[in-house]
C-alpha cells in the first residue's frame, strides 16, 4: 500500500500513513466534515497510532491550542451501599457486610472540610445506590455544603443515582432533578453510562438502567440547566461497534442539547470484580480511545484524560492524542482504587502543572464550568 503523504498545518509534521482509510479521514478532518459510523470503525481498527494521534491532536489544537486545563477538586463517596450486584465494579457493598459504610451528614462535611482549602473549586460527590437513604439526606447535604463553601461548585449523583432517587421515593426524575437544584446541585458527573449496548449492559450491569434511560436523564438534565459529562467504560466485553454505537448516541444528545461539556473515557480495571480474568487494558487502547473521542465527538467542547485511571504518565501522553483536561486534584477516590487502581489518590496542583508543562502544553487552572481561575497570593479569582 503506498505510503500517503499531505501538507501539515504551519509549525507541524506531515500526516504521513499507509493506511488508506485514515486518507479519507484525513480529507473529512482538515474539512471540518463530520465523521460517520464507518469512519470510527476505521479508527478504532487501524494500527497506525502516530496518524490516528495526529488527525486527533489537530482537532484538539484546532479548538484549544496548547491549553490544557485541571481543577483543584475534592471527591466525596458519600457510602458503597449499594442495592445493584454489578460484575464489572468492586466499590459497592450490601448492607451490613464487612467494609460497607455510609456517611452522616456530619461525616460527610467533615470529609469536605478535611481536604478543603481556599484552593478548591470543586465537590464531587457520588456513591452507591443506598436501599435507606430518603432524598432529603442528599438535599441536606447540598445545603450544608453550599452553607459552609458557597464559593464551591457542587457536582453530584450520576444518572443512574437520580433514577433511583426517584424509584425510592416515588417520584420522577425531572422532579428529584428540581429539588437537588433547587438545594445547590450545580452539575453532574457523567458515570453509570458504562456502555450503552443492551447485551453488554445485561451481562456487566443488569441491575442499572438501560442506556436509553441514561441518556434520557441526561436529556432532563440538560433541560434544566445542569450541565453534565459523559462517559463510557471500554476495555471489558464490549467491541468496536458497542464503543461507535455509544459515541455517536452520545453525540446526537449533545446536537439535542448542548448540554455536555466533557467526555471521559474510563478503562476498566477488573481487579476484585467478577471479571478479574479479563486482562487491563493496553496503552495503545488507552490512547486510542482519546484519539477516537476527540474525532467523533466533534460537538464535545472537552476531552478529558482522567489521570487516575490512565496513570499519570499515559494522561501525559493523551495531551497528544486529542486530551484538553487531566480532571484534577482529587485528594481521595475510592471507587476505582477499591478496583485495583495503583495510581496515588490525589495529585498536587503543582504535580499537574508539571505534567502538563512537560508535555509542552499550557497549564490553565479551571472550575467545572471551565471559567479560568485566577490565583494570586492573598486570592482565588474565578474569571466568569
Amino acid at each position: 500500500m503506498a505510503e500517503v503523504q499531505v501538507p501539515a498545518p504551519a509549525g507541524r509534521h506531515e500526516f504521513s500513513t499507509d493506511d488508506a482509510r485514515l486518507k479519507r479521514i484525513y480529507e473529512k478532518v482538515m474539512a471540518q466534515e463530520r465523521l460517520d459510523e464507518s469512519d470510527a470503525l476505521a479508527l478504532y481498527r487501524t494500527h497506525d497510532m502516530l496518524a490516528l494521534g495526529w488527525l486527533a491532536n489537530h482537532v484538539r489544537e484546532r479548538m484549544h491550542g496548547d491549553v490544557t486545563y485541571f481543577n483543584v477538586n475534592r471527591h466525596i463517596n458519600y457510602t458503597n451501599v449499594c442495592v445493584a450486584n454489578c460484575r464489572l465494579c468492586a466499590f459497592g457493598r450490601k448492607k451490613g457486610t464487612d467494609g460497607s459504610y455510609t456517611m452522616d451528614l456530619d461525616e460527610v462535611f467533615r470529609t469536605a472540610a478535611s481536604g478543603y482549602s481556599e484552593a478548591v473549586t470543586e465537590f464531587h460527590i457520588v456513591g452507591g445506590l443506598h436501599p435507606d437513604l430518603p432524598l432529603k439526606y442528599f438535599t441536606d447535604a447540598l445545603r450544608g455544603l453550599k452553607q459552609r463553601y458557597p464559593q464551591v461548585h457542587l457536582k453530584g449523583f450520576t444518572m443512574v443515582e437520580i433514577a433511583f432517587f426517584a424509584k425510592l421515593n416515588k417520584m420522577t426524575t425531572r422532579e428529584v432533578l428540581i429539588k437537588l437544584k433547587e438545594a445547590g446541585l450545580d452539575s453532574m458527573p457523567g458515570g453509570g453510562a458504562e456502555i450503552f449496548s443492551a447485551r453488554v449492559r445485561s451481562i456487566i450491569c443488569d441491575h442499572k438502567i438501560d442506556g436509553n434511560e441514561w441518556l434520557e436523564v441526561a436529556r432532563e438534565a440538560h433541560s434544566l440547566g445542569i450541565k453534565s459529562n459523559a462517559t463510557m467504560l471500554y476495555g471489558h466485553i464490549e467491541d468496536e461497534e458497542d464503543r461507535v454505537d455509544h459515541l455517536l448516541k452520545l453525540r446526537a444528545l449533545q446536537d439535542e442539547t448542548h448540554g455536555f461539556q466533557t467526555f471521559i473515557g474510563l478503562s476498566f480495571h477488573p481487579d476484585h470484580t467478577v471479571l478479574q480474568h479479563l486482562p487491563w487494558t493496553t496503552g495503545v487502547l488507552d490512547l486510542k480511545q482519546i484519539a477516537v473521542a476527540r474525532l467523533v465527538l466533534d460537538n464535545f467542547p472537552h476531552i478529558k484524560a482522567y489521570w487516575q485511571m490512565l496513570t499519570p504518565k499515559i494522561a501525559q501522553i493523551a495531551l497528544r492524542f486529542g486530551a484538553d483536561d487531566l480532571d484534577g486534584t482529587v485528594v481521595e477516590e475510592k471507587i476505582y482504587h477499591d478496583a485495583g487502581a495503583t495510581t496515588p489518590q490525589g495529585l498536587t496542583r503543582q504535580d499537574l502543572v508539571r505534567l502538563i508543562e512537560a508535555a509542552g502544553r499550557v497549564a490553565v487552572e479551571r472550575d467545572t464550568l471551565y471559567h479560568q481561575v485566577t490565583r494570586t497570593a492573598t486570592s482565588v479569582t474565578v474569571n466568569a
